[in-house]
C-alpha cells in the first residue's frame, strides 16, 4: 500500500511539471508552488507585488465593460483594450458622414474625447473565501432554491457592509471549483468611460474571419479609452461634463524592449468561462447539442447579413457589430468541436473518469454521491431537448428585430387575468430604433431562420405559425414574414400596446412571440430538474478530482473574476512546421497585397502599405530580430473575456495585449494542451507605432512615457 502511494505521488507531481503553465490562478491565494514557477521562467518581482501593496501590479487591470479585459497605463487614467472590445462604442459614434470605423478616431483633447452610454470599468479591491461562513449557514445540505436564497441574502448582507465603510465600493459573491467553494470579490466601478482613440477597422479587424482564431497573425487589435471621475474625490461618478480624468493609485509601464523566445509572460485579465472539470459526457453534449447546433444555425444567419452589409455602407455600420459578435463564437463553436476529435478529448476524459472510479472504490470518498452511471443516464435524457433549445434560441433570440420585439412582448402579457395581473404595467410602448436596424436584411434573416429551424423538430412539434405559413403563404417564409411587419402592432413604433391577452388574441405577431416562448418553456421545464442533478454530479466530481490530487495546486475554472495565467513566448509545431512566435511587418505587407487582387479581409489604406513598408522603423524595432514585430505567442492560458488583457514581461512592465488564440486552442475551454494551445498578443511597440506613424497622437505617447518619433 505504502509503495502504491509513493509511486502515486510521483505520478502527481511529475504531472505537475509537465502541466506547470496551465492555470488561471486567482491572485489573493495564488499558490506559492505556482509563484516559485514563475520565477523559473523569468519573472522577478516579490510575491507582494502581484497582489498586495500600493503598487500591485493587478490595480492596473480592469475588467472592461462586463465582456473584455483592459489596463491602465497613464498617471491620467488612459485605458488600453482590444479594438474588438471598443467595436461597440465606436461603432454607435459613426454615421456614414463621420465613419470611426472606416477611417479610425482620434481626440486631440480632453473635450474631443466621446463618452458612451452602459460602458465602464471595474477595479477588484478585494477577494475572499467565504465558503466556511457559508458551511456554518447550512449551505452544503440545500436544495438549489434554497441555496439561491441564502447566497443572495449574505451578498446583500456583505454590500451593505462594504457600503457603510466606502459607498463606491460593491460586491458579488460568485461560486468557484464547479460550487464547491464560494468568494466574495470587492469592486469599484467607473462609469463614464469615453473614447480616445481607435485606429480604421481595416487595422484593427485586419484578416477578419479568414484569420480569426488562426496564427500567423498581423491584427492591431486596439483601441484607447480615458476613465473620468468625480473632481472632487476622484472617485466614481455617472457621467458628467466636470468630471475630469482619474488618476490611479497604479499604472503599468509600456515597455518597448520587446521579448525573445523562451521570455517570461504573464496575463492577467478577466476570463469569462472555462470547463475544465467537465465529464465527458458533458463534452459530448457540448459537442453535439450546443456547438454543432450553435454554427450552423449562425452560419445561414451570416450568410444573409453580410451580403446586406456589402450592398450598403449604412447597413454595414448598423450591423457591423453584431455580426462580428455571432461569427466570433460561430468559428469557436466550428474549431472546439474539431479539436475534440482530433485530440480525442472524450475518450481522455473517460480515461480520467475510469481513475476516479478506482480512486473511488480504493478510498470510499463520495461513495453513494459521485454516480457515474446516473451522470451518464440523466445526460442521456437531455442531449435531444438541448439540441432543440440551443437550434430554437439561436434561431429566435435577438435574431432580428421582430423576434426581440415580439418574444419581449409575449413575456410582458400576464399568463392569467386577476389581481397580479393587474398590478403590472397595463400597456407598454416600443421605441422608435429604426436607426439600429436594418427592415431588408432583418426580414431576410427572419425568414431563413424560420425555414432553417424545420430540421431540427419534427412537422408535429414545430410551432403553429408553420402551419400558417403553409395554408396562407404557400410555404413562402419570406412572405409571412412582411405579412407579420405590416399587420402587427409588434413593429408600430411609439404605439401604446394594451398587455393583455383578449386585446392581442388576433395579432399574428404576439402569437407568434408566444408560440417560440411557449416552446422555449417546455425545453426548460424538462432541462431544468435534470440540469439540476448534473450539477450535483459535475460538483462531486470536480470535489473528487481536487481530492485524488491533493498533492497539486488546482484552479478554478473561469467565471469572468481576475486571474492570472503564466508561460513563456514560443511557437508550437503548425502542420508540423515550427510556427515562429512572431509576425512582422513584411508579412502584413504581403498580406495587403494579396487583399490588393481581392481577398477583401487584407485590404487596408494605401497609407498602413506606406507605413509599414519602410526601411527603418527606429525605436519600434525590435532589437533582438531587427524587425518590427506585430504580433508574437505565448502559452499564456487565456479564454473569451481575456480579451484586452495585459500581456506583462517578468519585471511586470506591458509587452502587448492578448487578444485571440490559434485554432489549435479552441478546445481550451475543456482541455488545456501545453503543446498547441497559444495566446496570440499584439505587440505594445506595434499599438504605439500606428499611435505615433499614423495618428500622430504625440499627446497620448506623452503621457504613457513614450515619446513619439519625427
Amino acid at each position: 500500500m505504502k509503495k502504491n502511494l509513493i509511486l502515486a505521488a510521483a505520478m502527481l507531481l511529475s504531472s505537475a511539471a509537465a502541466h506547470a503553465d496551465e492555470g488561471m490562478w486567482t491572485l489573493y491565494n495564488l499558490p506559492h508552488a505556482v509563484y516559485e514557477q514563475m520565477k523559473t521562467y523569468g519573472f522577478s518581482a516579490p510575491y507582494e507585488k502581484l497582489y498586495k501593496g500600493e503598487d500591485a501590479i493587478m490595480k492596473s487591470v480592469v475588467n472592461f465593460s462586463g465582456y473584455c479585459s483592459g489596463v491602465v497605463v497613464s498617471p491620467d487614467g488612459l485605458v488600453l483594450t482590444n479594438h474588438h472590445c471598443g467595436f461597440e462604442a465606436i461603432r454607435s459614434h459613426s454615421t456614414v458622414e463621420h465613419d470611426y470605423m472606416l477611417n479610425g478616431f482620434y481626440a486631440k483633447s480632453f473635450a474631443e474625447e466621446l463618452p458612451n452610454k452602459s460602458m465602464f470599468v471595474s477595479f477588484m479591491v478585494e477577494q475572499k473565501d467565504i465558503t466556511p461562513e457559508l458551511e456554518k449557514r447550512g449551505i452544503k445540505n440545500m436544495t438549489n432554491d434554497e441555496r439561491a436564497k441564502l447566497l443572495n441574502e449574505v451578498e446583500n448582507e456583505m454590500i451593505k457592509e462594504v457600503h457603510a465603510k466606502d459607498k463606491t465600493l460593491d460586491l458579488e459573491i460568485k461560486p468557484f471549483y464547479e460550487g464547491n467553494k464560494y468568494y466574495a470579490t470587492t469592486y469599484r466601478t467607473f462609469r463614464d468611460l469615453r473614447l480616445v482613440f481607435a485606429i480604421p477597422k481595416s487595422m484593427g479587424k485586419f484578416g477578419g474571419e479568414t484569420d480569426n482564431w488562426m496564427w500567423p497573425r498581423q491584427t492591431c487589435d486596439y483601441s484607447v479609452f480615458r476613465i473620468y471621475a468625480d473632481p472632487k474625490t476622484n472617485g466614481p461618478a455617472e457621467y458628467s461634463k466636470d468630471n475630469v480624468p482619474y488618476h490611479p493609485q497604479h499604472w503599468t509601464k509600456v515597455s518597448m524592449d520587446g521579448y525573445k523566445e523562451g521570455d517570461f509572460a504573464m496575463t492577467i485579465g478577466y476570463p469569462g468561462s472555462t470547463e475544465r472539470y467537465l465529464s465527458s459526457y458533458g463534452i459530448r453534449q457540448m459537442r453535439d447539442a450546443e456547438n454543432a447546433p450553435r454554427a450552423q444555425v449562425r452560419g445561414v444567419k451570416q450568410d444573409v447579413m453580410i451580403k446586406h452589409m456589402r450592398a450598403d455602407e449604412a447597413v454595414r455600420i448598423k450591423y457591423d457589430s453584431k455580426y462580428a459578435q455571432s461569427s466570433n463564437y460561430w468559428k469557436n463553436s466550428l474549431g472546439m468541436n474539431k479539436c475534440i476529435d482530433s485530440v480525442g478529448i472524450v475518450r481522455q476524459k473517460a480515461d480520467f473518469e475510469d481513475r476516479i472510479m478506482e480512486f473511488q472504490k480504493w478510498t470510499g470518498y463520495l461513495k453513494g454521491k459521485l454516480d457515474f452511471d446516473k451522470m451518464a443516464q440523466l445526460y442521456a435524457k437531455q442531449l435531444d431537448v438541448t439540441k432543440e433549445f440551443t437550434a430554437l434560441r439561436e434561431s429566435f433570440g435577438r435574431t432580428s428585430e421582430f423576434n426581440t420585439r415580439a418574444i419581449s412582448l409575449a413575456m410582458m402579457v400576464p399568463a392569467k387575468a386577476g389581481k397580479a395581473a393587474k398590478k403590472g404595467k397595463s400597456t407598454y410602448v416600443f421605441e422608435d430604433n429604426s436607426a439600429e436596424w436594418d427592415a431588408a436584411l432583418d426580414k431576410d434573416v427572419q425568414a431563413a431562420l424560420i425555414d432553417n429551424f424545420r430540421k431540427y423538430v419534427s412537422a408535429d412539434q414545430l410551432p403553429a405559425f408553420y402551419k400558417t405559413i403553409e395554408e396562407k403563404f404557400g410555404g413562402d417564409s419570406r412572405k409571412y414574414v412582411d405579412w407579420l411587419y405590416s399587420t402587427s402592432v409588434v413593429m408600430k413604433s411609439g404605439k401604446k400596446i394594451k398587455l393583455n391577452e383578449k386585446a392581442l388574441a388576433k395579432d399574428p405577431g404576439y402569437q407568434y412571440g408566444k408560440q417560440i416562448n411557449e416552446m422555449m418553456n417546455k425545453c426548460r421545464s424538462l432541462l431544468m430538474p435534470l440540469r439540476e442533478e448534473i450539477a450535483e454530479q459535475e460538483k462531486y466530481l470536480c470535489d473528487a478530482k481536487v481530492r485524488m490530487e491533493q498533492e497539486l495546486p488546482h484552479y478554478s475554472d473561469a467565471n469572468f473574476t481576475m486571474r492570472l495565467s503564466y508561460g513563456q513566448v514560443g511557437g508550437y509545431l503548425l502542420g508540423g512546421n515550427p510556427s515562429g512566435y512572431y509576425t512582422d511587418a513584411a508579412s502584413i505587407v504581403r498580406k495587403m497585397e494579396s487583399g490588393e487582387k481581392g481577398t477583401i479581409d487584407y485590404q487596408a489604406e494605401p497609407i498602413m502599405k506606406q507605413l509599414l513598408s519602410a526601411n527603418d522603423f527606429g525605436k519600434y524595432t525590435d532589437k533582438t530580430t531587427g524587425k518590427m514585430q506585430l504580433c508574437f505567442l505565448t502559452n499564456n492560458d487565456i479564454t473569451g473575456g481575456n480579451s484586452g488583457s495585459p500581456m506583462f514581461d517578468g519585471k511586470g512592465n506591458l509587452i502587448g495585449l492578448a487578444f485571440d488564440g490559434n485554432w489549435d486552442s479552441l478546445s481550451s475551454d475543456i482541455w488545456f494542451d501545453k503543446r498547441l494551445a497559444r495566446c496570440i498578443g499584439v505587440d505594445i511597440r506595434y499599438v504605439l507605432f500606428l499611435m505615433d506613424k499614423w495618428g500622430h497622437a504625440d499627446r497620448l505617447l506623452k503621457e504613457m512615457g513614450v515619446s513619439g518619433e519625427k
